[in-house]
């Protein structure tokens, strides 16, 4: 009957009347409807704010994780929608024009409470993260009113957002600090069993077969499985410094690393993030240099695994570098590594690594027919600082290997002057240090270090013949003046017998070498002594000025300190407190008031109320050799002269126009940078002035 009466209504044109009559009236009841609204989200409301908690004064908000309210809620939408929804007997206009216009009215009526809400119902469908929590079947039927009423379309961004925070949360629950094993597998193992069907729900509703699924799935889960990588992509920025230093045991943290940053746009925070660190942790004061270098090389060995071509790391490193080239034990730190210091602690040198010639940056080979262009973010300094091995890499920290090379000199000199007795072994092991650095160095450089290892070998065949001739409990050390770095002076003489066994020696040395003279250095070395006192013989293997300072009390018991160093020479009084502090600490000294010594023939009994003897201050031990810095600023002080010349005669000049007309002097072989560290030392003590890179002299 009532179609009838329909088709009635519609040959008499009187169907829109009746249709507008009809959604007049439907707004008109629909405070109704916004009644419910009002109430549902009123419960969810109070439910949110009962979950406030006070802590001494302390509000702390928790958000709600129960949304029935607003499940509730939609299900008495839907039933609204179905009491009022035209039969489908009267055709789709009517009832297309029903449903635009009850969700025209129902979205006027939803505020941003029920966006919050709808939003914890969405979260709340989502798998659980706990793998032990009982897996919850799908609400199809609440999917299914979702789409009738518009809102899978009109809501997408706010389903979507509740996916991303998530996966989010999963990422950081199960991957912080995770950096042993690669994640991003096990990771899209998780989406494909855990989100995927969830994303059935919204995104493949319509699908009919797996495949109609996948086409539907692709766009959208592309977007999902970006949001992922890019979370992981964050977490590990986060982390990069602290993934460096676990490395090699983060690799797998690297590895996801690398498979994002192709995935995700991140590098420049990268290295933003990795340079904030740097500066935070790692190049300040406080820092060990050998530290600094350990991670520096930590980041070289990384940022290769994650950049191959190296850009990430060339962006890292340059303020790393400049901090290194300012520290003065820089270089020494890195050539202690070089010869296998064995106080240095961590090398920094891979054995795995092949020994190979110090590499030159590279330079493009255009002919190549694997050429490939750089990559879009790499500077336009990229390729000039760029060799592939670590060691060149350190090296290349500094614009020439000449530094290097003389470190090597000092510390082989130094490692060489500290070999006691006929220990062979330690000269063949500085022999074989010396030829793996050949290869790095090339044979030319390091010419001095064979000169300096063939007067180990000539010096003990020397003192062999000597002994031969006449036998001596002397054996020094002789070793060739021009070709070994500057070694400390000294003015002690050695008193006594000392002295006529070093004068017996010479003597039998110019027999054998008539040609040549030996010049002593008595500072240096070790003394073998056995003391014969009343009651008791001592032996001790002590410095030369311990051994000389002991000597002089056999001529009688009681010296003064002024007295002492008189005898022996000039010598500082710090290191001569320190020489007899020595004796004293072995019960041969005792000093009876201050500055004044006197020998114990009968050793006394210790008291334990007895006042200690006095510390010195001077802990340090004399290096034998004069460190680079050392030598260096000696040379700059006879090239000063030609710099206050050039002032003198020109006025004022620029730092690089000083070191071009510097080069003219003989053996002037100092870079730019330890000019600038020169003329500022010179600026600090008043001889100079600069003002915009030119320098003058200071008017007297």
């Amino acid at each position: 009957m009532a179609r009838k009466d329909f088709e009635m209504v519609n040959r008499c044109r009187r169907l829109p009347v009746c249709l507008e009559i009809f959604l007049d009236e439907l707004r008109q009841k629909f405070y109704l409807v916004r009644e419910d609204v009002d109430s549902f989200l009123a419960q969810y409301e109070v439910c949110s704010k009962s979950s406030v908690r006070y802590f001494t004064n302390v509000i702390v908000f928790q958000q709600s994780e129960d949304p029935t309210h607003i499940s509730k809620l939609i299900f008495r939408l839907k039933e609204w929608y179905d009491a009022w929804l035209p039969s489908e007997e009267l055709g789709a206009t009517i009832r297309n024009a029903f449903i635009l216009s009850f969700q025209t009215q129902l979205y006027s009526t939803l505020g941003p409470a029920f966006v919050k809400g709808f939003k914890d119902l969405i979260a709340s469908t989502l798998p659980s993260s706990d793998p032990e929590a009982p897996e919850k079947p799908p609400d199809t039927a609440m999917w299914v009113i979702f789409e009738t009423l518009g809102f899978l379309d009109r809501y997408e961004s706010i389903i979507a957002s509740a996916g991303y925070e998530h996966i989010e949360a999963y990422v950081l629950e199960n991957c912080a600090g995770q950096w042993a094993e690669p994640m991003m597998e096990n990771l899209r193992t998780w989406m494909s069993e855990k989100i995927v069907p969830w994303m059935l729900l919204m995104y493949g509703r319509e699908a009919t077969t797996t495949d109609d699924a996948r086409v539907m799935l692709a766009n959208v889960g592309s977007r999902f499985d970006f949001h992922m990588a890019k979370t992981l992509c964050d977490l590990r920025t986060r982390e990069i410094f602290d993934i460096i230093v676990d490395y090699p045991d983060s690799n797998g943290a690297l590895q996801d690393l690398k498979e994002c940053l192709q995935r995700v746009d991140q590098r420049g925070a990268l290295v933003k993030s990795l340079r904030k660190a740097n500066r935070k942790r790692l190049l300040h004061p406080g820092a060990d240099t050998r530290l600094i270098l350990s991670q520096y090389v930590s980041t070289i060995k990384c940022l290769r695994i994650v950049d191959p071509p190296g850009v990430l790391l060339f962006k890292v490193a340059d303020p790393i570098r400049r901090y290194l080239r300012e520290r003065p034990d820089t270089i020494r730190c890195i050539v202690s590594n070089l010869v296998g210091d064995e106080d240095s602690g961590d090398s920094l040198v891979d054995e795995s690594e092949p020994i190979v010639p110090l590499q030159q940056p590279d330079t493009e080979d255009y002919t190549d027919s694997n050429w490939e262009p750089e990559p879009i973010d790499a500077g336009p300094d990229f390729r000039t600082n760029k060799p592939s091995d670590v060691i060149s890499t350190l090296v290349s920290i500094y614009d020439s290997k000449d530094l290097f090379v003389k470190e090597l000199q000092v510390l082989l000199a130094q490692r060489l002057l500290a070999i006691t007795d006929d220990n062979e072994v330690k000269v063949e092991k500085e022999r074989r240090n010396i030829e793996i650095l050949k290869i790095r160095f090339g044979e030319a450089a390091l010419q001095v270090c064979e000169v300096m290892l063939k007067d180990m070998t000539d010096s003990k065949r020397i003192d062999g013949h000597v002994q031969s001739q006449k036998a001596s409990i002397v054996h020094p050390t002789i070793i060739s003046r021009q070709f070994w770095p500057m070694l400390e002076s000294s003015e002690i003489v050695m008193p006594g017998q000392f002295q006529v066994l070093q004068e017996q020696y010479a003597k039998e040395f110019s027999t054998f070498k008539p040609d040549k003279r030996l010049r002593w250095l008595p500072h240096l070395g070790t003394v073998h002594l056995e003391l014969q006192l009343e009651d008791r013989t001592v032996k001790a293997d002590v410095p030369p000025l311990e051994a000389a300072f002991i000597e002089l009390f056999s001529e009688k018991n009681i010296w003064s300190m002024d007295e002492l160093i008189a005898a022996v020479g000039s010598v500082d009084r710090s290191a001569a407190l320190k020489a007899l502090l020595t004796w004293v600490h072995k019960g041969i000294l005792r000093e009876d008031e201050q500055g004044t010594f006197r020998l114990l023939e009968i050793a006394e009994e210790a008291s334990p109320t007895r006042e200690q003897p006095r510390l010195a201050s001077t802990q340090q031990e004399i290096a034998p050799v004069t460190s680079l810095q050392q030598q260096q600023a000696e040379q700059m002080k006879v090239y000063w002269k030609f710099i206050e010349g050039m002032l003198t005669n020109l006025g004022q000049l620029p730092l690089d126009r000083i070191q071009t007309m510097l080069k003219f002097a003989p053996g002037y072989d100092q870079t730019i940078e330890q000019l600038a560290g020169f003329m500022e030392a010179a600026r600090r003590e008043g001889l100079v002035t600069v003002k915009d890179g030119i320098w003058k002299l200071t008017p007297k």
